[in-house]
């Protein structure tokens, strides 16, 4: 509330983070507001940004986190750990408005909601694709991970042992392969009755 903006470190400190850690990829979480400052800061150093898909429906100036509008020096996410998952975000968290955006650019969905976000993710030019594991689960709100400002009952929620079925790692997989997010040399052999 009383804080204020100080100038950084900048170029020096991302030059001595490349030269200690060599190629290790960086990516910027550029979310809210940011200046143009920041943005020629990232730009100059190639370092991805974010674009998190549920913030995509909303107003016209919203677009630009929707796939069409991505270029490669993005991450995209169906959502963050701040976020509800997408199913939950999409029971609670939008607006008739929103729903009807979404339903006309995903149409339906046969398999939910959060597999049309995943598929959008996949299928866009972001370098970097980043579903949180709650939302390949098709997990609601009982397994949101953070809420912004709430000190208790955050980072509770755990992967149950079993959820990660053969099935759900064929269609992974599958995405992955015909989006170039994973080499075909990478991916386990077909089962029988696998339908390419």
């Amino acid at each position: 509330m009383n804080g204020r903006w100080v100038d950084g470190p900048k170029d020096e400190l991302f030059n001595k983070l490349r030269e200690a850690l060599g190629g290790l990829p960086f990516f910027a979480e550029d979310l809210g507001y940011i200046t143009p400052a920041v943005h020629a800061l990232r730009e100059r150093h190639q370092i991805p940004g974010c674009a998190v898909l549920q913030f995509g429906f909303g107003d016209a100036g919203a677009h630009v986190y929707l796939p069409h509008r991505l270029t490669p020096d993005r991450v995209v996410y169906t959502g963050t750990h701040d976020n509800d998952t997408t199913l939950g975000w999409w029971n609670s968290g939008t607006s008739e408005g929103e729903r009807r955006a979404i339903r006309a650019y995903v149409g339906e969905s046969a398999d939910g909601i959060h597999w049309a976000f995943i598929r959008l993710a996949q299928e866009s030019v972001a370098s970097l694709s980043v579903v949180p594991l709650q939302d390949v689960l098709g997990l609601s709100s009982e397994a949101r991970l953070n809420t912004p400002s709430v000190s208790e009952g955050n980072f509770r929620w755990r992967y149950q042992s079993g959820s990660l079925t053969p099935d759900l790692a064929e269609k992974l997989a599958a995405l992955a392969a015909v989006t170039d997010r994973l080499p075909q040399h990478v991916l386990p052999p077909p089962s029988e009755d696998f339908v390419a």
